[in-house]
Parts: C-alpha cells; structure tokens; sequence
C-alpha cells in the first residue's frame, strides 16, 4: 500500500524535445507508466519543446492532455540548456530531474538517482556510463570522444565526477535555483557547466551507475558539441580564475575554498601556459615537415618545458635569482616526463596515415592532461616555499664558538 508521507514528495522529470515526432509518443508513454506503476514518490512529466519544425508540439500537448501526470511546455528557441532553465527555475517540486526522450538509460537506475536528493543525503546526482559496474552499449567512436572528454575535465578543471554528458541527471530543487543563475550555457554544455559550479561550491554530487544503449538515430553534432564544450570549458576556467563564479548559495552548504596562494598562482600558470602550448604547437608543426611525430613531439616538448619552468619560476611562483634554478630545471623535468610519456603514447594510438589535424589534436589533448600534473609537481614539490625555507635554513651558519661556549656557561 502507498503510504501518503512518500507520495506527498514531488520529482519533475524534464524530457527535453526538438523534432522527435517519431519517438515522443513511445517514450512518454513508457515513462508515465513505469513511473505509476514502480516509483514511490509523487511525479511530473513536463515534456519541453525546443521551437520543434514538425508534428512534436502537436503530440506533446494530446499526450498532456490524455496522459495523468503529463504536462507540456513549449519555448521558441532551440536549446537543452534553455529548456531545463526555463522548468527548473519555476519548479515547485522537491528535486528537479531530466532525461533524454530515447530513454536510452534504463529506468531501473531512476530511484537510485533520486533517494539521495529526496533524503537529504546529496545535491545532485548523476548517471555514470563509466563506472565498471555499468553495461553499456556504444559505438568505438562515442566511445572515445566520451571517455577523452571525461579525462579532459578531470586532468584539467579538476573535476571529481566521472560522466558529465549523461542524460540522467537529477537536483534538489533549492539547489537547481541558487546554482542557474550562474549557468551561461543554453545548450549541450549547460550539464557540464552546472556540474563545475556545484563543485567548485562544494556541494555533494552522488553517482549512480547505469545500463545505457546508444540510440543508432542520435542526430547530435559531435564535432560541433565538442567545439562548444571545449569554447565552454575555457570560459568556465576564466570565470574561476576570476572568482567570478562565485554565487550566493543556501546557508547550509558549505562553500569550497581553495588552498592557500592557489587563487594567484593559477591565473599566472595558466597564462604561462597559454603561451607554451602555441609555442609548443608551433614547434611541433615545423618540425613535423622534416621528422617523425614522435621526434618532433619529444624536441618540441623539452623545448617548452625548460622555457616553461623557467617563467613559472620566477612569474608564478616568485623566485628570484640564480639560486636553485639548475636543480628547479632537472626536478622540472620530471614534468617534461609525464608529458612525454602522455603526448607519445596518444600519437602511438593514432591509426597509421591519419591527418596532420589529428596528430594535433591528440597532442593538445594529451598537453591538457599533461597540464594539471605539471601545476601540482611544480607547486607541491618543485616551488614549495617550506622546501626553500628548509634549504636555507640548512644553509645557515652556526654562531660563532665563543658565543657558543658562553651560552653553554
């Protein structure tokens, strides 16, 4: 018997729409009934339509009109991002919710998702493809772009989950409205942009692993979506640097701080860096006329690397002088190292024959991930002010014998 203290909560699931006459009935249907007939909470379906071209419109409203629990919501600009902004922000539910209308996750994985919220537990939660214990099925190239775009986030923004792109995702309600204020992102980044700000506000993300089969008529731009969330991620990077990202949350969360001298140390790292991946790429290029990738890769990154430690020396971490800078070089090149080991190891994955384009593009992608070791050798061990202090003070020398013999006196 359905108890009424669990039925008085509110879940809105979001199915966001562009153009999906075809699969909208089928899929809002399932949905509605595995949800009445399985889910212990109260629901809501709000089907959103993105400007749709075709019949979509047309059958969401007959759905919300014959269906319980079914309602329809229709925007006149294109957007995933929009259409999620538009209903979360108006919600009236506990936690707000979203999947995509292929319902390609299996809805088993629904109430995982969303106990943690409605407990209390956590403030988001999200569906993992990548966890071992989630059986997936995809196509290699997916695949690979996936799982490249998950390390991306992970070696570079630090990010500490592990499927920003699955459509599966839930939120409190509290937390969705405090957070989308500081979500710029109308399209497919809007995921991956909420989830960043609710990191770097130290707010608590639950995982869920899921079944998921790819849907063979997924009519998603991969290059396009990948160039945007790449143009996102920058943004996102600047705005933290800035501490521009920084928003008003509820009084109970506790905000993420980061550790000391860091809000400094990495606006200068980062520009350092700017400058040494175009030098690297430019180096990388020309050499690439004459010699193998792997030569050029190796010649161009050692090349980078001593000019590299050598700003972030004295720009980043602030030491001056001639003192230490050989042995801050060779402990340097341990990070030359990792960079090595990553950038040829992507150019050996690389079919025989490719494009000079897609030699360049591993190598970028293997940098970035290169990127994020770098910072914390160099900062942790390299520069860490306790080890000068250290070596200083072993170099100190001792008080004079009489002074000594006195104060023994």
């Amino acid at each position: 018997m359905e108890t009424t203290a669990v039925r008085t909560r509110l879940v809105e699931v979001v199915v966001p729409v562009y153009n999906e006459q075809r699969a909208l009935r089928a899929s809002i249907t399932r949905l509605q009934t595995y949800l009445s007939g399985t889910f212990p909470y109260g629901f809501r379906i709000t089907i959103a339509d993105n400007a749709s071209t075709d019949d979509t419109w047309r059958i969401a409203t007959e759905l919300a009109e014959e269906l319980p629990h079914v309602r329809a919501v229709h925007l006149d600009e294109k957007g995933r991002g929009r259409a999620l902004r538009r209903v979360w922000s108006i919600s009236e539910a506990d936690v707000v919710s979203y999947m995509d209308v292929d319902l390609s996750t299996d809805l088993d994985a629904f109430l995982p998702l969303v106990a943690p919220l409605l407990s209390g537990h956590s403030d988001l939660a999200i569906g993992t493809r990548l966890a071992r214990s989630s059986r997936v099925e995809r196509g290699p190239k997916r695949e690979f772009i996936s799982r490249s775009y998950n390390l991306l986030l992970r070696s570079v923004m630090g990010a500490g989950f592990s499927d920003a792109q699955c459509g599966f995702k839930a939120v409190r309600t509290e937390i969705a409205q405090a957070l989308l204020p500081g979500v710029e992102d109308e399209q497919w980044f809007f995921d991956t942009e909420l989830l960043l700000l609710a990191e770097r506000h130290g707010l608590r993300i639950h995982e869920v692993p899921v079944d998921w089969v790819d849907d063979p008529d997924s009519r998603v731009d991969i290059l396009r979506t990948a160039l945007d969330d790449l143009r996102g991620l920058a943004r996102v990077a600047r705005k933290t640097l800035s501490g521009a990202a920084r928003i008003p949350m509820p009084a109970r969360v506790e905000q993420a701080e980061l550790p000391k001298g860091m809000a400094r140390q990495l606006p200068r790292f980062a520009i350092v860096g700017v400058f040494s991946t175009l030098a690297y790429l430019v180096l990388f290029s020309m050499l690439r006329q004459a010699i193998s990738p792997q030569a050029a890769n190796a010649i161009a990154l050692l090349v980078t690397a001593v000019a590299n430690t050598a700003a972030n020396r004295r720009f980043t971490f602030g030491v001056k002088g001639p003192d230490g800078a050989v042995r801050h070089q060779l402990e340097g090149l341990i990070a030359f190292l990792v960079g090595l080991t990553l950038t040829s190891g992507s150019l050996a994955l690389l079919p025989d024959g490719v494009s000079h384009g897609a030699e360049l593009v591993a190598v970028i992608i293997a940098n970035a991930c290169a990127t994020f070791v770098r910072f914390m050798l160099l900062r942790v061990w390299v520069f860490n002010p306790k080890r000068r202090t250290s070596r200083r003070s072993s170099r100190t020398p001792p008080s004079s014998p009489s002074r000594t013999w006195t104060s023994r006196r």
